[in-house]
């Protein structure tokens, strides 16, 4: 209620009020305030943050007008503000005899309630007060109510009443955009399905309710029919923004990346650049394998949020499918610089330089992601492979060992270890291990035979793979 737009043209300085009600104060008034220049007063007491004189001038006001529901609102504001709520309670009770169906009343006893975490006494009495109101009114009403189940964690009787407002009033912009994201929380998609297909049917030209219907299919991930949901919203609204993005979103997940690249363009067009459209962007054109393009977004991305480490990793990741490895690692190594505990970019990085013929610094940085991740098999693999291809097969084996007590024991460790054995001329053991490997992983002797292809030259070697092949 408190309002600072104001006309003193209309009204008088507030200097001039302040004088006038400093006169009545003192009983030498010639002429008392009328009913707004003391809400005026209340008012700059309260902004003021004095509590003490706002009261007072409340009391003095209702002197003069002891029936005005605005006066006694503003106390009852005054008091809940100061956490006063048996206070503010009772100064609306004062109001009701006068006032019985003041909706600004009503809302403030409900955040008297929520204040006191009285969630159960907000919503019974709310519901109550439904009654007593009808159209607009009734629906801020319900949109208060499903604020307080919100609160309360009665997730289901949120949409439930949201669901009630839409009833009331079919293009109730609060309550459609609300809805949408409560039939996502509660799982309810088919209803809002079912509700949303009824409301464009009767109101065809409800962008909202296309938009939410979109969201809906989109949730149940029926990727044609919620684009076919979103193509109605923006022709309703071409400038629906949040339309374009789930559009885009629906058309990656279906792998149309060119339809997704017009619809992000469309979003650019219209509504302020954001890190994460620029992101899709670049996604999408490093999907359609255009690396380049993918960069020249990426990097748009990063300027918007440049501590955003995850961006220069996939700007490095465009550089190494091109096999340009020097900047990919720079890039890589610009994402590890802001975040230093980041396993994936140790391994990035020393992957790089394995191809770059820099073995030595590509081990240190395996080493760092296998501290980092010492649970995690993928480093290992990465430490592993990167000591054998440097030909460190004593090695491999002893972090084996040591990777098997992190981690347990996994096919692929059976092969890499089959692998330095053959190296090492201990065939015997290397058999072994290497059986071991296809009982517990058949589907992965790629990496076996992928680490030295002349293993299969070997006829005791394809002997053996050729039999689980056969199992």
């Amino acid at each position: 209620m408190f309002d600072d737009d104001y006309n003193e043209d209309d009204w008088g300085s507030i200097e001039d009020i302040l004088r006038k009600y400093e006169d009545v104060k003192k009983g030498d008034a010639i002429n008392i305030l009328d009913e707004e220049e003391f809400e005026r007063v209340i008012e700059y007491y309260f902004q003021n943050s004095n509590e003490e004189q706002a009261l007072l001038a409340c009391d003095i006001a209702r002197t003069y007008y002891p029936f005005s529901a605005s006066i006694q609102l503003l106390k009852a504001e005054i008091l809940t503000q100061a956490q006063k709520y048996g206070q503010a309670h009772k100064a609306l009770d004062e109001m009701e005899q006068y006032d019985n169906n003041n909706l600004d009343a009503v809302l403030l006893r409900s955040d008297i309630f929520l204040a006191q975490l009285k969630f159960d006494q907000a919503a019974l009495y709310l519901e109550q007060q439904t009654n007593n109101f009808e159209g607009r009114d009734k629906t801020e009403v319900l949109l208060e109510l499903s604020d307080v189940y919100d609160e309360s964690e009665e997730f289901e009787a949120v949409y439930d009443t949201l669901k009630r407002v839409i009833k009331i009033d079919k293009r109730n912009e609060e309550a459609l955009q609300k809805i949408c994201f409560w039939a996502e929380f509660t799982g309810r998609l088919d209803e809002s399905i079912a509700l949303h297909t009824q409301l464009t049917d009767d109101d065809p030209y409800n962008a909202l309710a296309w938009f939410n219907l979109g969201a809906a299919y989109q949730g149940k991930k029926e990727y044609s029919k919620c684009i076919d949901a979103y193509e109605y919203c923006v022709a309703i609204d071409e400038k629906f923004e949040f339309a374009y993005r789930n559009m885009a979103d629906a058309y990656m997940r279906m792998k149309y990346y060119e339809k997704a690249l017009e619809a992000l363009d469309k979003h650019v067009e219209i509504a302020k650049p954001e890190d994460v459209i620029f992101e899709a962007m670049g996604y999408c054109w490093e999907k359609r394998k255009d690396f380049a393009q993918a960069r020249h977004f990426y990097r748009q991305a990063s300027q918007l949020s440049p501590q955003d480490d995850a961006i220069f990793y996939k700007i490095g990741e465009t550089y190494a499918r091109e096999k340009q490895w020097e900047k990919a690692v720079k890039s890589f190594s610009v994402a590890l610089h802001l975040d230093k505990e980041n396993a994936s970019y140790c391994m990035a990085i020393g992957n790089c330089l394995m191809e770059m013929d820099v073995k030595s610094e590509a081990l240190v940085c395996y080493l760092n992601a296998v501290r980092l991740k010492p649970g995690n098999k993928t480093t290992w693999i990465a430490l592993i492979r990167g000591l054998f291809l440097t030909g460190y097969y004593d090695e491999v084996i002893i972090q084996l060992d040591v990777a098997r007590d992190h981690c347990g024991d996994k096919g692929d460790f059976n092969y890499y270890h089959a692998a330095a054995l053959f190296e090492q001329g201990k065939v015997k053991e290397a058999m072994i291990r290497l059986e071991k490997g296809l009982k517990d992983s058949p589907k992965k002797i790629k990496i076996f035979t992928d680490l030295n292809p002349e293993y299969m030259l070997r006829s005791a070697v394809t002997e053996l793979i050729s039999r689980y092949k056969k199992k």
